[in-house]
């Protein structure tokens, strides 16, 4: 039974976590498009707290998914080549997240450098890797 909560616990916190990393990048869409210094600063506000509302689920689902190898032991994770996979994808939104945190202080400055094009293929490329993800998580493959 343990093991069944504290799955959901993962599955919950990676949901949140992942609704944060969806949403930030289209604010930095509109804060990028907008030229009126007002709405830049409410942006920077937004991104600001975002940022660091979604940082304890990314901490979390890391506890809760290590809590879940440990559970299922060495042995599987051993011959968990799935899991591999995932890690090595996991660990890339781990870095994209921290991106986030360099743009977030790149707007806090007025230094962005980038088009509103750029945040948007920024906004989308995660989609993929995160149902490669849940695909590996729930069929196993591999």
């Amino acid at each position: 039974m343990t093991l069944l909560w504290i799955k959901a616990l993962h599955v919950f916190f990676m949901v949140a976590w992942m609704s944060g990393l969806f949403y930030l990048p289209r604010l930095m869409v509109y804060h990028a498009q907008s030229d009126i210094q007002a709405v830049k600063d409410q942006f920077k506000i937004m991104e600001k707290r975002l940022w660091y509302f979604v940082t304890p689920f990314a901490v979390l689902t890391l506890v809760f998914g290590v809590w879940l190898i440990s559970l299922y032991g060495k042995d599987w994770f051993v011959a968990a080549k799935w899991l591999h996979i995932k890690l090595t994808l996991v660990t890339a939104l781990y870095a994209y997240h921290g991106y986030l945190f360099v743009l977030v202080r790149k707007f806090a400055k007025d230094e962005n450098a980038h088009s509103s094009r750029f945040y948007r293929f920024l906004n989308e490329a995660p989609v993929l890797v995160v149902f490669i993800i849940i695909v590996l998580a729930i069929v196993k493959y591999l």
